[in-house]
């Protein structure tokens, strides 16, 4: 990267920081200046989310609009913290800096790989003994947020037991505990049991998602995808009973399976239907 462009790119952090202080200030913006970091909690959510769906879309224009709203609201909680004298945001990004290299000692180090297991491995390794270092307890399953998703939660937890070894040996063995599962629940059903319901609904998800990363599918995106296919077909199934002159609310359940099928051949013909 040339002077220039650090110059550059440089500007525009400035200008976005000097905008955050500027929002925060005694005669700034109501609104901002009520804000606590935990109160945009949701805000860093949702921006995350949008970035997401704009790569996955292949937008590259709303990336660079996601990317910028993403930014803002990092860089306006940084500001924050920095008001309480905890640390500026240019502590962040040095800490950050330090762990990459720190974590990259094949490329910044003398160590060899020979392939990306081995950084997988050595990467592991290494925050294992960070943990050690700050008095935490060493677990291959540390350092998961607790907000994850429940399904994401799941893959990543999964994915991370597989590492030292604890796992199913393959598809056949997981589909026996689907049915185990399948089989519990039903008993569970049987017994009117909420808690016990709950748990067993519990069990039978998290088997599905540990068949996901089997089959190297990330649940969270496979079950999204399936989500935003149904509301597509849904949509659609309200505008053929609009067109038709046809309430929709409250239809026999063979006239709503009648626009399901003409909407599932509108909007996916080549698919089989969800029921």
């Amino acid at each position: 990267m040339t002077n220039k462009e650090i110059g550059t790119e440089g500007e525009g952090f400035f200008k976005i920081k000097g905008i955050v202080k500027r929002l925060r200030a005694p005669d700034g913006c109501p609104w901002d200046r009520e804000q606590t970091p935990r109160s945009v909690c949701k805000y860093i959510l949702e921006e995350a989310y949008e970035l997401v769906e704009a790569v996955e879309d292949g937008d590259a224009e709303a990336v660079r609009e996601e990317l910028g709203d993403l930014f803002f609201i990092l860089i306006f909680v940084a500001e924050m913290y920095e008001e309480k004298g905890c640390f500026g945001i240019k502590d962040a990004m040095d800490s950050v800096s330090v762990k990459m290299i720190r974590r990259h000692p094949h490329i910044f180090g003398d160590v060899k790989v020979k392939g990306t297991q081995d950084v997988i491995d050595n990467w592991q390794v290494i925050k294992a003994e960070e943990s050690r270092q700050k008095g935490g307890t060493e677990s291959a399953l540390g350092g998961l947020p607790k907000v994850l998703p429940a399904l994401q939660k799941a893959f990543r937890v999964g994915e991370r037991a597989s590492r030292i070894g604890f796992d199913w040996k393959g598809v056949e063995d997981i589909w026996k505990k689907i049915e185990e599962e399948e089989t519990e629940l039903k008993e569970a059903i049987g017994s009117g049991t909420h808690e016990n319901i709950k748990d067993e609904l519990g069990d039978l998800l998290f088997a599905v998602a540990n068949m996901a990363r089997l089959l190297e599918i990330n649940p969270e995106e496979a079950l999204s995808k399936t989500v935003d296919r149904f509301i597509r077909r849904f949509k659609t199934m309200e505008e053929l009973a609009r067109i038709n002159g046809i309430k929709f609310s409250g239809l026999p359940q063979n006239e709503f399976d009648r626009l399901w099928e003409d909407a599932k051949r509108l909007v996916d013909p080549e698919k089989t239907g969800l029921r």
